[in-house]
Protein backbone atom coordinates (compact mmCIF):
# COMPACT_ATOMS: atom_id res chain seq x y z
CA UNK A 1 0.00 0.00 0.00
CA UNK A 2 1.28 3.58 -0.77
CA UNK A 3 2.13 4.89 2.64
CA UNK A 4 0.60 7.84 1.69
CA UNK A 5 -2.66 6.47 1.98
CA UNK A 6 -3.02 6.33 5.64
CA UNK A 7 -5.79 3.73 7.07
CA UNK A 8 -7.94 4.52 9.68
CA UNK A 9 -7.21 2.37 12.72
CA UNK A 10 -9.85 0.04 14.33
CA UNK A 11 -11.45 1.42 17.74
CA UNK A 12 -13.02 -1.67 18.24
CA UNK A 13 -12.53 -4.91 19.82
CA UNK A 14 -11.61 -7.21 16.27
CA UNK A 15 -12.85 -10.29 15.99
CA UNK A 16 -9.92 -13.37 15.85
CA UNK A 17 -7.89 -13.55 12.31
CA UNK A 18 -6.48 -10.80 10.61
CA UNK A 19 -8.83 -7.53 10.36
CA UNK A 20 -11.11 -6.87 7.34
CA UNK A 21 -9.60 -4.15 5.10
CA UNK A 22 -11.66 -1.97 2.95
CA UNK A 23 -10.70 0.66 0.53
CA UNK A 24 -12.80 4.02 0.04
CA UNK A 25 -11.79 4.44 -3.91
CA UNK A 26 -12.64 8.49 -5.14
CA UNK A 27 -11.34 10.61 -7.54
CA UNK A 28 -8.29 12.83 -7.43
CA UNK A 29 -4.52 13.42 -8.73
CA UNK A 30 -1.31 12.44 -7.53
CA UNK A 31 -0.75 14.83 -5.08
CA UNK A 32 -4.58 14.13 -3.59
CA UNK A 33 -3.39 10.36 -2.98
CA UNK A 34 -0.22 12.08 -1.81
CA UNK A 35 -1.45 13.67 1.15
CA UNK A 36 -4.96 11.27 1.30
CA UNK A 37 -5.72 10.97 5.19
CA UNK A 38 -9.05 9.66 6.73
CA UNK A 39 -9.66 12.04 9.08
CA UNK A 40 -9.58 14.66 6.40
CA UNK A 41 -11.66 12.90 3.70
CA UNK A 42 -15.08 14.07 3.17
CA UNK A 43 -16.13 10.73 4.02
CA UNK A 44 -13.96 10.98 7.45
CA UNK A 45 -17.56 9.80 9.03
CA UNK A 46 -17.89 6.58 7.17
CA UNK A 47 -14.22 5.87 8.33
CA UNK A 48 -15.09 6.32 11.86
CA UNK A 49 -17.93 3.70 11.25
CA UNK A 50 -16.10 1.37 9.79
CA UNK A 51 -13.07 1.99 12.56
CA UNK A 52 -16.07 1.12 14.90
CA UNK A 53 -16.17 -2.44 13.63
CA UNK A 54 -12.57 -2.81 13.83
CA UNK A 55 -12.24 -2.59 10.11
CA UNK A 56 -9.09 -1.26 8.76
CA UNK A 57 -10.52 1.32 6.27
CA UNK A 58 -7.87 3.32 4.15
CA UNK A 59 -8.65 5.91 1.16
CA UNK A 60 -7.68 4.89 -2.47
CA UNK A 61 -7.51 8.32 -4.42
CA UNK A 62 -7.91 6.96 -8.33
CA UNK A 63 -7.25 8.69 -11.30
CA UNK A 64 -6.85 7.12 -14.56
CA UNK A 65 -2.54 7.92 -14.83
CA UNK A 66 -2.59 6.10 -10.95
CA UNK A 67 -4.79 3.16 -12.44
CA UNK A 68 -2.02 1.13 -12.30
CA UNK A 69 -0.67 1.98 -8.48
CA UNK A 70 -4.49 1.69 -6.80
CA UNK A 71 -4.74 -1.68 -8.62
CA UNK A 72 -1.77 -3.19 -6.27
CA UNK A 73 -3.25 -0.81 -3.39
CA UNK A 74 -6.79 -2.91 -3.91
CA UNK A 75 -5.52 -6.52 -4.50
CA UNK A 76 -4.37 -6.06 -0.64
CA UNK A 77 -7.83 -5.62 0.55
CA UNK A 78 -10.85 -7.51 1.10
CA UNK A 79 -13.63 -4.86 -0.19
CA UNK A 80 -13.58 -1.25 -2.25
CA UNK A 81 -16.39 0.86 -1.84
CA UNK A 82 -16.40 3.00 -5.43
CA UNK A 83 -17.24 7.12 -5.77
CA UNK A 84 -16.50 7.93 -9.19
CA UNK A 85 -19.16 9.97 -12.00
CA UNK A 86 -20.26 8.30 -14.91
CA UNK A 87 -18.13 11.29 -16.26
CA UNK A 88 -15.64 12.98 -14.04
CA UNK A 89 -13.25 15.84 -15.62
CA UNK A 90 -13.86 15.02 -18.47
CA UNK A 91 -13.42 11.45 -19.05
CA UNK A 92 -15.31 8.44 -18.77
CA UNK A 93 -14.81 5.75 -16.55
CA UNK A 94 -13.85 2.60 -19.15
CA UNK A 95 -9.93 2.74 -17.15
CA UNK A 96 -11.14 2.49 -14.28
CA UNK A 97 -14.37 -0.18 -14.74
CA UNK A 98 -11.79 -2.77 -16.79
CA UNK A 99 -9.72 -2.31 -13.45
CA UNK A 100 -12.50 -3.23 -11.41
CA UNK A 101 -13.85 -6.16 -12.96
CA UNK A 102 -10.13 -7.65 -12.52
CA UNK A 103 -9.80 -7.00 -8.49
CA UNK A 104 -13.16 -8.17 -8.31
CA UNK A 105 -12.24 -11.38 -10.30
CA UNK A 106 -9.60 -11.64 -8.06
CA UNK A 107 -11.45 -11.71 -4.85
CA UNK A 108 -12.56 -8.22 -3.87
CA UNK A 109 -15.60 -7.03 -3.07
CA UNK A 110 -16.70 -3.97 -5.30
CA UNK A 111 -19.13 -2.06 -4.80
CA UNK A 112 -20.33 -0.65 -6.79
CA UNK A 113 -19.40 -3.33 -9.42
CA UNK A 114 -19.18 -1.84 -13.03
CA UNK A 115 -21.77 -4.75 -14.53
CA UNK A 116 -24.29 -3.86 -11.49
CA UNK A 117 -23.51 -0.01 -12.72
CA UNK A 118 -24.61 -1.12 -16.09
CA UNK A 119 -27.47 -2.40 -15.64
CA UNK A 120 -28.73 0.25 -12.59
CA UNK A 121 -27.17 3.15 -13.35
CA UNK A 122 -27.88 4.56 -16.90
CA UNK A 123 -30.94 6.25 -17.72
CA UNK A 124 -32.14 2.93 -19.87
CA UNK A 125 -33.53 1.21 -16.90
CA UNK A 126 -36.04 3.83 -17.04
CA UNK A 127 -37.23 2.50 -20.52
CA UNK A 128 -37.26 -0.88 -19.15
CA UNK A 129 -39.00 -0.79 -15.66
CA UNK A 130 -41.80 1.78 -17.38
CA UNK A 131 -44.84 -0.55 -16.59
CA UNK A 132 -43.76 -0.46 -12.73
CA UNK A 133 -45.89 1.90 -10.65
CA UNK A 134 -43.05 4.60 -10.54
CA UNK A 135 -42.88 4.85 -14.73
CA UNK A 136 -44.73 6.37 -17.24
CA UNK A 137 -45.03 7.66 -20.53
CA UNK A 138 -41.20 7.07 -21.26
CA UNK A 139 -39.46 5.89 -24.71
CA UNK A 140 -35.98 4.81 -25.89
CA UNK A 141 -34.39 6.47 -29.12
CA UNK A 142 -31.37 3.98 -30.35
CA UNK A 143 -31.02 5.97 -33.24
CA UNK A 144 -30.52 10.03 -34.00
CA UNK A 145 -32.76 8.98 -37.05
CA UNK A 146 -35.54 7.27 -34.98
CA UNK A 147 -35.34 10.61 -32.94
CA UNK A 148 -36.48 12.65 -36.04
CA UNK A 149 -39.14 10.25 -37.36
CA UNK A 150 -40.57 9.87 -33.36
CA UNK A 151 -40.16 13.18 -31.26
CA UNK A 152 -42.47 15.70 -33.20
CA UNK A 153 -45.02 13.42 -32.77
CA UNK A 154 -44.41 13.22 -28.97
CA UNK A 155 -43.94 16.50 -28.59
CA UNK A 156 -48.08 17.10 -29.97
CA UNK A 157 -49.00 15.73 -26.17
CA UNK A 158 -46.84 18.13 -24.62
CA UNK A 159 -43.11 18.90 -23.21
CA UNK A 160 -40.50 15.76 -23.38
CA UNK A 161 -37.72 15.48 -21.18
CA UNK A 162 -34.31 14.01 -23.43
CA UNK A 163 -31.60 12.19 -21.32
CA UNK A 164 -28.22 11.15 -22.54
CA UNK A 165 -28.43 7.52 -21.21
CA UNK A 166 -25.04 7.87 -19.08
CA UNK A 167 -23.86 10.98 -17.44
CA UNK A 168 -24.25 13.09 -14.80
CA UNK A 169 -24.52 16.62 -13.32
CA UNK A 170 -27.56 17.60 -16.01
CA UNK A 171 -25.35 17.13 -19.12
CA UNK A 172 -27.38 15.65 -21.88
CA UNK A 173 -30.81 16.42 -20.10
CA UNK A 174 -32.96 18.69 -22.24
CA UNK A 175 -36.65 20.09 -22.07
CA UNK A 176 -38.00 20.18 -25.13
CA UNK A 177 -41.22 21.73 -25.91
CA UNK A 178 -42.66 22.78 -29.41
CA UNK A 179 -42.83 26.18 -30.24
CA UNK A 180 -46.84 28.31 -30.26
CA UNK A 181 -45.88 29.20 -33.43
CA UNK A 182 -44.75 26.40 -35.11
CA UNK A 183 -44.52 22.52 -35.26
CA UNK A 184 -41.10 22.31 -36.57
CA UNK A 185 -39.29 24.58 -34.29
CA UNK A 186 -39.05 23.63 -30.87
CA UNK A 187 -37.43 25.59 -27.68
CA UNK A 188 -35.07 23.46 -25.64
CA UNK A 189 -33.43 24.02 -22.38
CA UNK A 190 -30.37 22.29 -21.57
CA UNK A 191 -30.35 20.86 -17.52
CA UNK A 192 -26.96 22.52 -16.38
CA UNK A 193 -26.59 25.60 -14.66
CA UNK A 194 -26.77 28.69 -16.68
CA UNK A 195 -28.01 27.64 -19.48
CA UNK A 196 -30.56 29.76 -21.46
CA UNK A 197 -34.10 28.73 -23.19
CA UNK A 198 -33.17 28.39 -27.52
CA UNK A 199 -35.15 28.02 -30.45
CA UNK A 200 -34.18 25.54 -33.48
CA UNK A 201 -35.66 23.01 -35.91
CA UNK A 202 -36.37 19.70 -34.32
CA UNK A 203 -33.86 18.76 -37.24
CA UNK A 204 -31.17 20.73 -35.80
CA UNK A 205 -31.64 19.91 -32.24
CA UNK A 206 -31.62 16.10 -32.85
CA UNK A 207 -28.41 16.46 -35.06
CA UNK A 208 -27.05 18.17 -31.62
CA UNK A 209 -27.96 14.89 -29.86
CA UNK A 210 -25.58 12.88 -32.13
CA UNK A 211 -22.91 12.73 -29.63
CA UNK A 212 -24.56 11.28 -26.80
CA UNK A 213 -25.91 8.26 -29.31
CA UNK A 214 -22.28 7.70 -30.36
CA UNK A 215 -21.39 7.57 -26.88
CA UNK A 216 -23.78 5.96 -25.13
CA UNK A 217 -26.26 4.21 -27.66
CA UNK A 218 -29.12 6.21 -27.47
CA UNK A 219 -31.09 8.78 -25.71
CA UNK A 220 -34.50 8.10 -23.01
CA UNK A 221 -37.45 10.31 -23.59
CA UNK A 222 -39.70 10.87 -20.60
CA UNK A 223 -42.93 13.08 -20.18
CA UNK A 224 -42.09 16.61 -18.78
CA UNK A 225 -43.29 16.71 -14.94
CA UNK A 226 -45.36 20.15 -14.12
CA UNK A 227 -45.33 19.38 -10.51
CA UNK A 228 -41.14 19.95 -11.04
CA UNK A 229 -40.75 22.77 -8.76
CA UNK A 230 -42.81 20.91 -6.06
CA UNK A 231 -39.11 19.19 -5.22
CA UNK A 232 -37.64 15.62 -6.25
CA UNK A 233 -37.45 13.08 -3.39
CA UNK A 234 -34.12 10.88 -2.96
CA UNK A 235 -34.56 7.88 -1.58
CA UNK A 236 -31.39 6.21 -0.62
CA UNK A 237 -30.83 2.25 -0.53
CA UNK A 238 -28.33 0.18 1.25
CA UNK A 239 -28.92 -3.05 -0.76
CA UNK A 240 -32.39 -3.07 -0.59
CA UNK A 241 -33.36 -1.00 2.28
CA UNK A 242 -34.32 2.72 2.70
CA UNK A 243 -31.93 4.35 5.31
CA UNK A 244 -32.47 7.97 4.27
CA UNK A 245 -33.94 10.52 2.37
CA UNK A 246 -32.83 14.09 0.96
CA UNK A 247 -35.79 16.46 -0.34
CA UNK A 248 -34.74 19.13 -2.57
CA UNK A 249 -36.18 21.56 -5.34
CA UNK A 250 -34.57 20.78 -8.75
CA UNK A 251 -35.71 23.17 -10.97
CA UNK A 252 -32.98 23.37 -13.80
CA UNK A 253 -35.39 22.87 -16.26
CA UNK A 254 -38.04 25.06 -15.30
CA UNK A 255 -38.09 28.31 -17.40
CA UNK A 256 -38.13 32.30 -15.39
CA UNK A 257 -41.43 34.19 -15.97
CA UNK A 258 -42.02 35.21 -19.48
CA UNK A 259 -40.27 38.72 -20.34
CA UNK A 260 -37.82 38.10 -17.29
CA UNK A 261 -34.04 37.17 -17.40
CA UNK A 262 -32.72 34.09 -16.83
CA UNK A 263 -32.13 35.39 -13.12
CA UNK A 264 -35.57 35.05 -12.08
CA UNK A 265 -36.22 31.20 -12.91
CA UNK A 266 -36.36 28.96 -9.74
CA UNK A 267 -33.45 28.49 -7.73
CA UNK A 268 -32.62 25.15 -6.84
CA UNK A 269 -32.62 24.92 -2.94
CA UNK A 270 -30.19 22.84 -0.72
CA UNK A 271 -31.11 19.35 -0.50
CA UNK A 272 -32.62 18.55 3.28
CA UNK A 273 -31.40 15.12 4.55
CA UNK A 274 -33.59 12.83 7.22
CA UNK A 275 -33.69 9.34 8.39
CA UNK A 276 -36.01 6.83 7.13
CA UNK A 277 -38.57 7.40 9.69
CA UNK A 278 -39.61 10.58 7.83
CA UNK A 279 -43.21 11.21 7.89
CA UNK A 280 -45.14 11.24 5.20
CA UNK A 281 -42.30 9.44 3.28
CA UNK A 282 -43.29 5.97 4.43
CA UNK A 283 -45.63 4.86 2.02
CA UNK A 284 -43.31 5.40 -0.75
CA UNK A 285 -40.67 3.94 1.91
CA UNK A 286 -42.51 0.23 1.68
CA UNK A 287 -43.48 0.54 -2.03
CA UNK A 288 -39.85 0.90 -2.65
CA UNK A 289 -38.87 -1.89 -0.59
CA UNK A 290 -41.30 -4.15 -1.16
CA UNK A 291 -42.41 -3.53 -4.41
CA UNK A 292 -40.30 -1.71 -6.70
CA UNK A 293 -36.75 -3.15 -5.81
CA UNK A 294 -37.90 -6.35 -5.70
CA UNK A 295 -39.46 -6.40 -9.37
CA UNK A 296 -36.37 -4.37 -10.02
CA UNK A 297 -33.85 -6.84 -9.33
CA UNK A 298 -35.92 -9.62 -11.34
CA UNK A 299 -36.42 -7.82 -14.45
CA UNK A 300 -32.61 -7.16 -14.21
CA UNK A 301 -31.65 -10.24 -12.53
CA UNK A 302 -29.59 -9.04 -9.53
CA UNK A 303 -29.24 -10.41 -6.28
CA UNK A 304 -29.65 -8.52 -3.08
CA UNK A 305 -26.21 -9.60 -2.23
CA UNK A 306 -25.40 -7.60 -5.54
CA UNK A 307 -27.11 -4.50 -5.28
CA UNK A 308 -24.24 -1.61 -4.82
CA UNK A 309 -24.04 -1.02 -0.49
CA UNK A 310 -24.96 2.57 -1.37
CA UNK A 311 -26.98 4.14 -3.97
CA UNK A 312 -30.52 6.10 -4.95
CA UNK A 313 -33.69 6.77 -6.76
CA UNK A 314 -34.90 9.86 -7.49
CA UNK A 315 -38.29 10.81 -7.99
CA UNK A 316 -40.00 13.54 -8.73
CA UNK A 317 -44.39 14.07 -7.85
CA UNK A 318 -46.73 12.67 -10.79
CA UNK A 319 -50.06 13.19 -11.01
CA UNK A 320 -52.74 12.92 -8.09
CA UNK A 321 -54.25 10.06 -7.72
CA UNK A 322 -57.93 9.91 -7.17
CA UNK A 323 -57.81 9.59 -3.78
CA UNK A 324 -56.07 12.98 -3.91
CA UNK A 325 -52.44 11.24 -2.39
CA UNK A 326 -49.52 11.77 -4.62
CA UNK A 327 -47.83 9.36 -7.39
CA UNK A 328 -44.07 9.50 -7.87
CA UNK A 329 -42.07 9.18 -10.92
CA UNK A 330 -38.88 8.07 -11.52
CA UNK A 331 -36.63 10.20 -12.59
CA UNK A 332 -33.13 8.77 -12.06
CA UNK A 333 -31.58 5.93 -10.43
CA UNK A 334 -27.55 6.51 -9.03
CA UNK A 335 -24.85 4.20 -8.25
CA UNK A 336 -21.91 4.99 -9.55
CA UNK A 337 -21.28 8.28 -6.87
CA UNK A 338 -23.92 8.58 -4.00
CA UNK A 339 -22.25 11.52 -2.21
CA UNK A 340 -23.09 13.36 0.54
CA UNK A 341 -25.90 10.81 1.99
CA UNK A 342 -27.70 11.07 5.37
CA UNK A 343 -26.17 10.44 8.58
CA UNK A 344 -28.62 7.69 9.40
CA UNK A 345 -26.92 5.59 6.32
CA UNK A 346 -23.47 6.14 7.43
CA UNK A 347 -23.76 2.97 9.84
CA UNK A 348 -25.74 0.85 7.36
CA UNK A 349 -23.03 1.50 5.07
CA UNK A 350 -20.61 0.51 7.05
CA UNK A 351 -21.84 -2.86 8.14
CA UNK A 352 -23.16 -3.75 4.54
CA UNK A 353 -19.56 -3.26 3.41
CA UNK A 354 -17.81 -5.24 6.16
CA UNK A 355 -20.51 -8.22 5.71
CA UNK A 356 -20.05 -8.27 2.05
CA UNK A 357 -16.14 -7.96 2.28
CA UNK A 358 -15.73 -10.63 4.90
CA UNK A 359 -17.53 -13.13 2.84
CA UNK A 360 -15.25 -11.87 -0.40
CA UNK A 361 -12.52 -12.91 1.82
CA UNK A 362 -13.90 -16.17 2.89
CA UNK A 363 -14.37 -17.25 -0.63
CA UNK A 364 -10.46 -16.79 -0.91
CA UNK A 365 -8.40 -17.58 1.39
CA UNK A 366 -5.11 -17.50 -0.46
CA UNK A 367 -3.38 -13.81 -0.76
CA UNK A 368 -3.31 -12.26 -3.83
CA UNK A 369 -1.28 -11.53 -5.96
Amino acid sequence: MDPSNKPHVPTGSPPQGRPCRIALLYPGDREARRRAAPEESRFQPLFQALAALCVVAEPAVYHDDSCDEVRRQLLQVDGVLVWMNPIQDGRTRSVLDAMLRDVSAAGVFVSAHPDVIGKLGTKEVLHTTRDFGWGGDTHLYRSVSQMRRELADRLRGGARVLKQLRGNGGLGVWKVELDDRSETIVRVRHAVSGAVEERLAIGEFCGRCAGYFAAAGGMLDQAYQPRLTEGMVRCYLVHGRVEGFGLQAVNALYPPPPGASIEAAPQPTKRLYHPPSLPGYQTLKLQLENDWVPALQRRLGIATDRLPVLWDCDFLLGPKTASGTDSYVLCEINASSVSPFPDSAVEPVAQAAVERSRAARARVPTPRA
